[in-house]
């Protein structure tokens, strides 16, 4: 059983992406009528992940990362400029 006091080592940092072995049972845990704060604690990963999670699968019908929206950045000679 895991108690209140999870090491945060263990605990997933904030700018590291989640593997696609982790978003599989985010949605099997929602297919299967789990709510978000169990499959939070069975995962150990933030609720706010797993909400994401789902809320991105729900429109699109997968959890794979997708490209960032806009128009691409334009590299120079001297670094990035937005033209």
């Amino acid at each position: 059983m895991q108690t209140a006091s999870t090491n945060i080592g263990e605990r997933m940092g904030r700018s590291q992406e989640l593997s696609d072995s982790k978003r599989g049972p985010v949605i099997g845990g929602h297919l299967g009528n789990k709510s978000i704060r169990d499959i939070s604690w069975l995962l150990n990963i933030p609720r706010s992940t797993v909400s994401g999670i789902i809320t991105k699968w729900k429109p699109l019908g997968t959890t794979a990362t997708q490209p960032p929206s806009g128009r691409p950045r334009h590299m120079t000679g001297r670094g990035v400029s937005a033209c």
